[in-house]
């Protein structure tokens, strides 16, 4: 049973250290000259410099771009989180057989091709003069990320006894109060692990990003998307950013590890 454990400790290692080969080539791009980047083969020792992501953060102004990025992502989790977690309490409590179709057409809507989507919300941020402003985005996001926060914490709400709201009712608590008081705090966890997800997605999200936003909202994918192509003295800049845009995530794991590690594995024992 020991060696079964080492080896599959050593087959998760190996697993995880080819999954951040891309980032940590990154990073050391990143502190890379352009002509020790692209050398062949690698070139792994070499002069550091912090030219590049002086030059990105502060000649280029991305922190300009760090902000709008924040804003959006940050605003599209507040919006989408209560909403998704009331609708998922609600879709959990209610077992029928147009609960199932209602969760069967929510989850179509994530289907769709998102420039099926971007489309009709460029033609409606034109009409109603929202183009390159925070609002569009972060109705765009909030409308495509709510089908899976809804089904996320649908799959947090279900694993709840119901036996909690019934205790609830008898001490005289209402619905929104058995809610509040009762559910939230019990699925605290699966709620932070709902939000990274969405930040992610809504931090991450580049085409609707460069449909609907234009220089005053641009964030930083869009902003990173600029550099790069041909010209190798770009990379290096790209690089730079790549790794910056990564911070915030990091931080934001690091503050929240013991819920993210509790909400991840919510459900996963049994009585």
């Amino acid at each position: 049973m020991k060696s079964r454990q080492i080896l599959l400790f050593l087959a998760l290692a190996a697993a995880t250290f080819v999954s951040l080969i891309p980032v940590l080539w990154a990073i050391l791009t990143s502190f890379k000259q352009p002509v020790d980047a692209f050398t062949i083969p690698p070139t792994l020792v070499f002069s550091p410099t912090a030219e590049f992501h002086y030059q990105i953060w502060f000649e280029k102004g991305f922190w300009t771009f760090l902000i709008n990025s924040l804003v959006i992502a940050v605003s599209t989790v507040c919006i989408s989180v209560p909403i998704g977690t009331m609708a998922a309490y609600a879709l959990s409590r209610i077992e029928t057989p147009q609960t199932r179709l209602l969760l069967m057409a929510i989850l179509a809507v994530r289907m769709f091709p998102h420039m099926l989507l971007a489309l009709p919300f460029f033609v409606m941020a034109s009409m109603l003069k929202l183009f390159d402003t925070y609002a569009i985005m972060i109705m765009a996001l909030v409308a495509i990320n709510q089908p899976f926060t809804i089904w996320l914490m649908r799959s947090f709400l279900v694993d709840v006894p119901r036996e909690l709201d019934e205790a609830a009712c008898i001490d005289g608590c209402n619905v929104w109060q058995t809610f509040v008081k009762v559910i939230v705090p019990a699925v605290r966890p699966g709620i932070v692990v709902t939000s990274l997800f969405s930040l992610l997605l809504a931090y991450n999200e580049f085409l609707f990003a460069l449909v609907l936003t234009g220089a005053k909202t641009k964030t930083l994918p869009v902003a990173i998307s600029e550099y790069g192509g041909e010209d190798i003295t770009y990379w290096s800049l790209s690089a730079a950013g790549a790794v910056g845009i990564m911070l915030p995530i990091l931080l934001f794991m690091v503050f929240a590890q013991r819920h993210l590690i509790r909400g991840l594995t919510m459900g996963a024992v049994k009585g």
